[in-house]
């Protein structure tokens, strides 16, 4: 497994926050080259499954996810969603955490991903390419 973890703070409200990162399919708009469908009706909830499909052409796999925590930040308490990869490809974890700081919020996503076909020893660059991947992807969703 792969660890690794983007902080950032933003002047969103931490529902704000919150409403723009786990809206699923708006991650499809960051991350490149990717698609996300929502598999089960809305609202998100635990239990919600969706995928990322990531392809060039016709070259590609897909990146089922399942939310088994699903916190929404309120007055005081700050949220917290959990996402367990359940791919044939990548496996693995995400939890998104959105805490209130004055009038803004600040943000944890820290992601344990591991690619079942690549050796161990890649994992240092596969850490260094999600953060920079999904820290792009969070800045985005964030930018006012």
């Amino acid at each position: 497994m792969t660890a690794f973890r983007i902080d950032r703070t933003t002047p969103l409200a931490a529902g704000e926050a919150w409403r723009r990162l786990t809206d699923w399919p708006a991650h499809a708009d960051q991350v490149p080259l990717t698609t996300i469908s929502v598999s089960t009706p809305g609202p998100t909830r635990v239990g919600t499954v969706f995928v990322a499909r990531s392809a060039l052409g016709a070259v590609g796999f897909d990146d089922p996810m399942e939310v088994v925590l699903w916190e929404p930040p309120v007055a005081g308490a700050p949220g917290r969603c959990r996402l367990e990869k359940r791919g044939t490809v990548m496996v693995g974890w995400a939890e998104i955490r959105v805490r209130a700081e004055g009038t803004g919020s600040s943000v944890s996503w820290e992601e344990d991903l591991s690619p079942r076909r690549l050796p161990r020893s890649f994992g240092p660059l596969t850490a260094r390419t999600g953060q920079l991947v999904f820290g792009r992807a969070v800045d985005r969703l964030l930018r006012d």
